[in-house]
């Protein structure tokens, strides 16, 4: 409720509080990192190697993947607001492409740094592997800082996901295909304040739902299906209208079919790791359809009316 109050009253303060909260987080970060290489290592921390006797190997790999997927998340809010960017067409692939390869360079340097001070049996018998590699160098304060950290990380987050996708209600409903009251912009924020208040509204109620894993599983479920989906869209784009300049995609079209694939193995291993979530997922998803041909047929009617 804090966040989407710093939000409503302008994209200056919610984007002012992100960049300070995703600085604070790779600060904590890197302290971590650097505590950790630069001390002593684990015995055979890089040669220890362990068999999976688990027949489900494969499927084991694909639900450890969806955590991992969702820590990885949050290139796609760079494009809701593509729209607000100056020079789009250059600006938005460069922050796609650093961004996430900055994410992957910090997330990869701290899994080093956790295997090298806990070592292979260590990081598998833990589920908190930053606090307990804090506390080898930092003691019991170590604990509460990586919980401090935790914190910071996801009240940034939050921010992120309150500023960007609150977008996206405002352009559906500015085409008719949600409450027309979201298309109207705060007249002295110039913010979408009401889909601000809708969205903060409906988290609340989420989180009456279920416990971090169960909305993790649900919100991976529906992530991929349109990431997928939104990939496979560039086949039909190519074929309809060419590659216009500007707009090439490296690697195609083999790049993204191996998307289009992991996103397929992705949902797969959602449904069979958290059946009754991913059932979930998919009712909030089926009830989209009726509500969008419900608004469109209202707006069409109205333009109907007025003609």
């Amino acid at each position: 409720m804090l966040l989407s109050a710093i939000n409503y009253v302008g994209v200056t303060p919610g984007s002012r509080v992100l960049n300070v909260f995703v600085l604070l987080k790779m600060g904590a970060l890197a302290i971590i990192i650097a505590l950790a290489l630069w001390g002593p290592a684990a015995p055979e921390w890089l040669s220890a190697g362990r068999i999976d006797s688990t027949p489900s190997g494969a499927l084991a790999f694909g639900a450890a993947l969806i955590p991992i997927l969702f820590a990885y998340g949050g290139w796609q809010n760079a494009n809701y607001v593509a729209e607000e960017m100056r020079d789009a067409e250059r600006q938005l692939p460069r922050a796609l492409i650093i961004g996430t390869a900055i994410v992957v360079l910090v997330y990869l340097l701290a899994n080093v740094a956790y295997l090298r001070t806990l070592g292979l049996p260590g990081l598998a018998a833990t589920e908190t592997p930053a606090a307990d590699a804090a506390a080898r160098w930092l003691g019991a304060g170590g604990a509460r800082f990586v919980a401090a950290a935790i914190a910071i990380s996801t009240f940034g987050f939050l921010d992120l996901a309150i500023l960007a996708p609150t977008r996206v209600y405002y352009a559906m409903a500015n085409d008719g295909a949600f409450f027309p009251s979201l298309a109207k912009l705060h007249p002295t924020f110039q913010t979408p304040g009401a889909a601000i208040v809708l969205q903060s509204f409906w988290a609340i109620v989420l989180v009456l739902t279920g416990k971090y894993g169960d909305l993790l599983n649900t919100v991976v479920f529906a992530d991929w299906i349109f990431f997928g989906l939104t990939v496979a869209g560039l086949f039909v784009l190519r074929r309809s209208l060419g590659t216009p300049d500007g707009f090439k995609t490296p690697g195609y079209p083999w790049l993204p079919a191996m998307f289009v694939l992991i996103a397929l193995a992705v949902v797969y291993s959602v449904v069979l790791e958290a059946p009754l979530r991913a059932a979930a997922g998919a009712g909030l998803l089926a009830l989209g359809i009726p509500v969008y041909f419900l608004f469109k047929r209202s707006t069409s009617q109205k333009a109907t009316s007025r003609g």
